[in-house]
């Protein structure tokens, strides 16, 4: 027998040795939001579809429906407890627990997906995460990001800011923190719950997510009008939590399949995101929607509210404090770049065409 057959044949062995001893895991992991909702729900199990594939079958995420395994809204608190080993949710939902969560979630006036991405891979925004979760025993991978939502469907028109008074308005995260500097009465539902809400008019309007998701739960069948743009969540960013002591105790191999395919993720969920919401939005004009884009004055109202907040909850916590003023930092920094490096998104308009 030749050297180089020898060679070749252990060779081999090793590497089928190395494939066959990748471990196993075989994780539950309930969502926040239901699989139908499009780049919202569909990115979880696209997820533990590649890792299916990737792994060979050895890492198998089966996810679950919100409200099936555990409440829709309290996926952090399992993980951290031990209770399930990961959950997949939107992170602005912990800020009564964790108040800089509201930052990795969604910043109003913040960043959008892409910046987002980089701040947290080359600008320190992946450092401070585990900063401020481990310390609750939860490891958040960063697994999906999706384009601004809307900024809110109402049952009658707004007009000036002054119009918002006195609203009930579903709203999530810092978002709704802001809102009520207008004198609204905000309230957090889970999505399934919103079109009764409207429709029997115990809102008055409501946020909740992209144009095609917002289609999909029938906001139009019953709010007339729809305002943009999504200033207070110009991206909506999602996590994979995973128990920390189930993370700490996975092999290196594993980990780097979770990370790189929820890197894939964020690729995946923002290039659906961005390929569906025009149509969408035509399609709302032409069922006789009221597509609305909110006033330089309601958008300035808007941004002076927001410094308001940001600067309350900054001195009220110090963690929150330190990742907004990372991200503005950042933003400040990038702020060349975004400025004259891209045509301004409006240029057709500009140059008459």
């Amino acid at each position: 027998m030749n050297k180089l057959f020898i060679t070749t044949a252990l060779t081999a062995s090793l590497a089928a040795g190395a494939v066959s001893a990748q471990e196993r895991i075989r994780w539950q992991v309930p969502m926040a939001f239901a699989s139908t909702l499009t780049a919202l729900g569909d990115t979880m199990p696209w997820v533990a579809d590649q890792l299916r594939a990737v792994s060979g079958g050895n890492i198998d995420m089966r996810v679950a429906e919100p409200g099936a395994v555990i409440p829709a809204l309290s996926i952090f608190e399992n993980v951290s407890d031990g209770n399930i080993d990961a959950g997949y949710s939107w992170m602005g939902y912990e800020w009564g627990t964790v108040p800089a969560a509201a930052l990795f979630g969604a910043t109003p006036f913040g960043a959008e997906s892409t910046d987002f991405l980089a701040w947290m891979t080359h600008h320190g925004g992946q450092e401070l995460l585990e900063e401020t979760f481990h310390p609750y025993n939860v490891h958040p991978v960063s697994c999906g990001t999706i384009s601004p939502e809307t900024a809110g469907w109402f049952r009658e028109e707004m007009n000036t800011v002054g119009d918002l008074e006195g609203l009930r308005f579903r709203a999530a995260g810092v978002g709704g923190e802001i809102f009520q500097e207008f004198g609204m009465s905000v309230t957090i539902l889970p999505g399934g719950e919103l079109y009764q809400a409207l429709e029997t008019g115990t809102l008055d309007g409501t946020e909740f997510s992209l144009p095609t998701v917002d289609e999909q739960l029938g906001f139009y069948q019953v709010a007339d009008y729809l305002y943009l743009p999504g200033w207070h969540q110009p991206s909506t960013n999602q996590f994979l939590y995973v128990n920390l002591d189930v993370w700490n105790g996975l092999e290196d191999q594993t980990r780097a399949m979770i990370e790189t395919t929820c890197m894939a993720a964020n690729a995946y969920s923002i290039a659906r995101a961005e390929a569906l919401q025009g149509a969408v939005i035509t399609s709302f004009e032409e069922r006789g929607t009221n597509v609305r884009t909110y006033s330089d004055e309601q958008i300035a109202a808007f941004w002076e509210a927001t410094q308001t907040v940001m600067e309350r909850n900054s001195e009220a916590d110090e963690m929150f404090g330190r990742v907004y003023e990372s991200q503005m930092a950042f933003l400040d920094e990038l702020r060349p770049w975004k400025e004259m490096g891209y045509l301004p998104r409006d240029w057709r308009t500009r140059i008459g065409e």
